[in-house]
């Protein structure tokens, strides 16, 4: 897990992954695989979260760009 979108081009980068994420509901950063989901279980039941994902080519700061707009944009989401 990382804390920031630098931290997780850093991940998707030393893993060879190609998009980077935002969990909205657990507020934390990765990289994962093309569909991947994110999310936890709960009583045996897997529950996705609400990511915000990119792919891993976008530096930093286009990634915290692109985030803002989108959450301008979709207010409340």
């Amino acid at each position: 897990m990382a804390k920031s979108w630098k931290e997780a081009r850093e991940c998707a980068e030393r893993d060879c992954l190609p998009q980077v994420y935002h969990d909205c509901d657990d507020d934390t950063y990765g990289a994962c695989k093309i569909g991947e989901s994110q999310g936890s279980f709960k009583d045996g039941v897997f529950v996705e979260h609400r990511c915000i994902c990119m792919p891993a080519s976008f530096n930093p700061d286009e990634l915290e760009a692109k985030e803002k707009k989108f959450r301008q944009e979709n207010p409340g989401w």
